[in-house]
């Protein structure tokens, strides 16, 4: 699949989650997104290669704005872009790995997780809370319901208790799989995987034909190991 349509469906995502609080902007050379009271998405990313000339009404947002704003940028313009932004003052703070595979045939699980969609607001309340355990960083309940059939949202259980987290986002016929986190007491059981096959498998039945994610270091391998693909780097910056 095209790396456009796994960055696409990142930043679709960013604006899906931002509008409802009307904190979505597009500009010339880049769009940003917010949530109030949430530490994600909280974005600024470029539409295009970042000109110089856009880098100042950039920092003037990043600097302006209420949160920390985070800028992702994707190696899919082999220019020098990263030194420049890293000479007006950016530090990267992390990297991800923009991965895809296609979707051919359903994964066996071993169901131990009893995976569930969000389906009420106790249960919004249990995803935000069990998320910044796993990852480190909060997502507001109240983007679930902001987004009702535009963003699902799963909690996974392991004895009735809820243990893991997981997003799908869909642009067209491409699953994003986003947020798949495990409580740290509980990793290094094979849950993510099947969560991860859990969420391949319900993109499978609603009819997308590939899956994209970003992956951290931790999950990397995983993902190779199932099929995945990569396609790009995404070097992350934010000004201190």
């Amino acid at each position: 699949m095209k790396t456009q349509e796994n960055i696409h469906n990142l930043t679709s995502l960013w604006k899906t989650v931002s509008t409802p609080f009307g904190m979505y902007n597009h500009e010339q050379d880049f769009d940003y997104a917010i949530v109030p009271g949430s530490d994600w998405p909280n974005r600024i990313w470029p539409n295009r290669d970042i000109p110089e000339s856009s880098i100042k009404d950039i920092i003037r947002i990043i600097r302006s704005a209420s949160v920390k704003l985070t800028l992702p940028y994707w190696d899919i313009y082999q220019s020098e872009t990263p030194l420049l932004l890293e000479s007006h003052g950016f530090t990267k703070t992390f990297e991800q790995v923009g991965m895809s595979m296609p979707l051919t045939q359903h994964l066996p699980q071993q169901n131990r997780l009893d995976i569930r969609p969000v389906s009420d607001n106790y249960e919004a309340r249990t995803w935000a809370a069990l998320y910044p355990n796993a990852f480190g960083y909060r997502i507001g309940e109240d983007i679930w319901e902001a987004t009702p059939g535009k963003v699902h949202f799963y909690l996974a259980y392991y004895q009735n208790r809820p243990i893991g987290t997981a997003i799908i986002h869909y642009t067209g016929k491409v699953a994003g799989i986003h947020g798949v986190g495990i409580l740290p007491e509980m990793r290094r059981n094979g849950f993510a995987q099947e969560i991860m096959s859990f969420a391949l498998n319900r993109a499978l039945d609603h009819g997308a034909e590939s899956a994209t994610l970003q992956a951290s270091a931790m999950g990397k391998g995983l993902y190779l190991k199932m099929g995945f693909t990569e396609q790009f780097s995404m070097k992350n910056y934010q000004m201190p």
